[in-house]
C-alpha cells in the first residue's frame, strides 16, 4: 500500500515540464561578474590570515603579499589578463572553477561532491505541481536563471584526467524520458504521450506499477555502484563497459534521461531519535550495498529518491547546479497546483528495462566499487538535527543576520570542542551576475576569535560580551555583503593562480605559501541553504579532519546536518553537534540579557 501511494504520487507531471520562459530580454537585466580590484582582495586576504596566524609568519607572508601586489609586477601582470578575460567570455572565473573544483577532482563523487537533501516523510497524496519557476530575486536584484534549463537531461561523464558534462536538453529532439531505478534494475519510463502530451497522474501510477510488477527480485549485479567509485577507476570501467552495444545503449539511456527516479527499500528503523541521521545519509549514498546504493546512478544531475517507509529527497551532481536552485526548484514542486488532466485514449508502451552484458572484467569492477564505497560509507558519520529552542525570528529581533549568527555560533562550537579557530568557509551564491556560481565567505574574523577567547572569560562582563558578540556578527555580515557583490577573495585569488597557469608562469610564490595551504584546509565546511520546506542538505567535509554543516532556518527552528570522518580520532560529528546546542542556547542567554530591555 505504501509503494502503491509513493508510486501513485511521486512521478506527477509537473517534474517533466518545469520550464522556463528564455525571452531575449531575460537576462539582460543581469550584469557581469566583476573581477575585484587586486588591492583590495590583497588586503582582505591578509584580513582573513589574522585570526589563524602567528605574527611571524603573518608577517612573512606579508612580504610575499607586498612583493606580489607592487606595480608593474607579477600581481598586476595576471590582473590584466583576468580583466582581459572578463571583457571576452560570459563569466571570467565560472568555468574554470567547476573545471577546477569539481570535473578535475578524482574523488568519488557520492559524500565527497554530490549533497543531499531530505525532507520530512509524507504520504505524498498532495504533492503537486506544474509549470514554470518565475523570475528569482535577491536583495531586490535579479538572478541569474540559466542553471535551471541544464538541471535535467545532463549527466557527468568521466574521463581519464577530467571529466564533462553533457546537456542532451540542447538536442533538437530532447528527450523524452526518465529512468526508474528499483531493486538495483534499471527502467526507461517515457513521460509524454506519441501526441506529444504530457503523460497524467494516472498514466503515470499505471506505468510505475508495471515497473513494480517487473522489479520485485533485486539484481544480482548493481551496476549503478560503477558510478561510486575513484573517478579515474570508474573512467576506465565506462570504457570497458560501453565495448558492448546493449551496455552502451543502456548507459545512454540513463545519462540523457530528464532525470532519474530511484524507489527505495525502507530505512532501517533504529530509534525516532537517529531516523533523520540514517534518512539523510541514505539520501545522500543509499546506505550501502546491502541496501540501495544501487539505486543510484551518482553521475545524474538530478535523481529523486523516494523510499517505501514515506522517506524521501533528492541527490544532485553539483558541477552542474548548486544547492538555492535546488531548494526553489523543490518549493515549486511542492507549491504549484496544476489543472487535473484528463487522459488521451492512447495504449502505453510497457516501460523498458535496461539490460547490461557483464563480463568477467565489469563483474571485478563492480565488486571493487562495492568494497570501496561500504569503506566510505561506513567512514562517514552524519548527524541530523532540529534545534527547536529558537530559529531566525530571534537573530532579527536583535537586527542581527541570522546567518552570521548561526556562523559565529558555529566558530564558537567548533572552539570549545578543538581549543582552536579553524579555516571555515560558508557560500554565497553569485548568480546576480551572468553565469554567477558561488564564492566562497571566509571565517573566522579577529572580531569572531575576540569573542571567543572573551566568552568563558569570568574578567570580561556581559555588556562587553554582548558587544563583542554583535561586532562579531556584523564584521561576518559585511564580508557576506562583499561577496554577494561580487567582491569576495577566493574565487579572485583562484582566478589569478590559474591565470598564471595558462599563461605558461610558474605558479606565484603567494599560493606556494604555507599560509595560503593553511587558510585553504577547509576544517568547517558550512552551508546554509533555506528553504521554505522542513529540508535539511547534506554533504560531506572537503578534508579528513573536517567537518561539514548544512542548515536550513525557519522561523522558531533551525534544521542542522553534521558530518565527518569515523577515521579522525580528533573529529565527531555528534560531540560538535551536542556542543552546538548548548552553544546556541548559551548565545540566547547572552541576548537576553536585561541590558537590552
Amino acid at each position: 500500500m505504501i509503494l502503491r501511494k509513493i508510486q501513485a504520487g511521486t512521478c506527477r507531471s509537473w517534474l517533466f515540464r518545469v520550464s522556463l520562459k528564455q525571452e531575449p530580454c531575460f537576462f539582460s537585466s543581469v550584469p557581469s561578474q566583476p573581477v575585484p580590484p587586486l588591492a583590495q582582495t590583497l588586503q582582505n586576504y591578509l584580513r582573513a590570515l589574522e585570526p589563524l596566524l602567528p605574527p611571524e609568519e603573518l608577517n612573512h607572508t606579508r612580504r610575499m603579499v607586498h612583493e606580489f601586489s607592487r606595480p608593474g609586477g607579477l600581481g598586476a601582470q595576471l590582473q590584466e589578463g583576468l580583466e582581459r578575460r572578463a571583457r571576452h567570455t560570459k563569466n571570467w572565473i565560472s568555468d574554470r572553477w567547476v573545471q577546477w573544483a569539481f570535473l578535475e577532482s578524482r574523488q568519488p563523487l557520492p559524500v565527497h561532491s554530490n549533497p543531499a537533501i531530505s525532507l520530512p516523510r509524507r504520504d505524498y497524496n498532495d504533492w503537486r505541481s506544474h509549470g514554470q519557476i518565475p523570475m528569482e530575486y535577491m536583495r531586490g536584484k535579479p538572478l541569474c536563471m540559466e542553471l535551471y534549463p541544464l538541471l535535467f537531461s545532463s549527466c557527468r561523464i568521466p574521463g581519464p584526467k577530467h571529466d564533462s558534462i553533457a546537456h542532451y536538453g540542447r538536442s533538437r529532439r530532447s528527450p523524452t524520458h526518465i529512468t526508474v531505478v528499483r531493486n538495483y534494475q534499471f527502467f526507461q519510463l517515457e513521460v509524454y504521450n506519441s501526441d506529444g502530451s504530457q503523460l497524467t497522474e494516472g498514466q503515470i501510477h499505471s506505468q510505475l506499477m508495471r515497473i513494480r510488477s517487473q522489479s520485485w527480485k533485486t539484481d544480482k549485479e548493481p551496476m549503478g555502484i560503477l558510478t561510486s567509485e575513484h573517478r579515474h577507476t570508474w573512467g576506465e570501467a565506462y570504457n570497458r563497459l560501453l565495448r558492448d552495444k546493449l551496455n552502451k545503449e543502456s548507459v545512454r539511456l540513463i545519462e540523457t534521461g530528464l532525470f532519474s527516479l530511484c524507489l527505495d527499500s525502507p530505512v532501517m528503523r533504529i530509534s525516532d531519535e537517529k531516523y533523520a541521521s540514517r534518512k539523510a545519509a541514505q539520501i545522500l549514498h543509499g546506505g550501502g550495498t546491502f541496501s540501495n546504493s544501487g539505486n543510484r546512478w551518482f553521475d545524474k544531475t538530478l535523481q529523486f529518491v523516494v523510499g517505501e517507509d514515506g522517506s524521501w529527497g533528492l541527490l544532485y551532481e553539483a558541477a552542474t547546479i548548486e544547492g538555492p536552485p535546488i531548494a526553489t526548484l523543490l518549493h515549486h514542486i511542492l507549491h504549484d497546483n496544476p489543472n487535473p488532466q484528463r487522459a488521451p485514449l492512447i495504449p502505453l508502451p510497457m516501460p523498458k528495462k535496461l539490460y547490461f552484458n557483464i563480463d568477467r572484467e565489469i563483474k571485478r569492477d563492480i565488486e571493487l566499487a562495492k568494497q570501496n564505497l561500504d569503506i566510505l560509507i561506513n567512514d562517514l558519520d552524519v548527524n541530523v538535527f532540529n534545534f527547536k529552542r529558537f530559529g531566525k525570528d530571534l537573530p532579527k529581533k536583535y537586527n542581527m543576520s541570522p546567518n552570521s549568527f548561526i556562523q559565529v555560533a558555529l566558530q564558537l562550537a567548533y572552539y570549545k570542542v578543538h581549543n582552536e579557530v579553524c579555516p571555515a568557509c560558508d557560500i554565497a551564491s553569485q548568480r546576480m551576475f551572468r553565469g554567477g556560481r558561488t564564492e566562497y565567505i571566509r571565517s573566522p574574523t579577529s572580531q569572531t576569535l575576540m569573542f571567543i577567547l572573551a566568552f568563558d572569560d569570568p574578567s570580561v562582563s556581559r555588556e562587553a560580551k554582548l558587544q563583542l558578540f554583535r561586532e562579531a556578527v556584523d564584521a561576518y555580515t559585511a564580508l557576506t555583503d562583499l561577496a554577494l557583490n561580487g567582491h569576495g577573495i577566493d574565487r579572485h585569488l583562484l582566478g589569478l593562480k590559474l591565470q598564471a597557469i595558462e599563461e605558461g608562469m610558474s605558479i606565484p610564490k603567494i599560493f606556494m605559501d604555507t599560509a595560503y595551504g593553511l587558510a585553504t584546509h577547509w576544517k568547517l565546511r558550512t552551508g546554509q541553504v533555506p528553504a521554505n520546506t522542513d529540508s535539511v542538505m547534506c554533504f560531506g567535509p572537503l578534508v579528513p579532519d573536517g567537518y561539514a554543516i548544512c542548515y536550513n532556518p525557519q522561523a522558531d527552528h533551525v534544521h542542522f546536518s553534521i558530518t565527518a570522518f569515523n577515521c579522525c580520532e580528533e573529529t565527531n560529528a555528534e560531540t560538535l553537534a551536542h556542543t552546538l546546542k548548548d552553544t546556541l542556547c548559551q548565545l540566547q542567554e547572552l541576548l537576553h540579557h536585561p541590558v537590552l530591555h
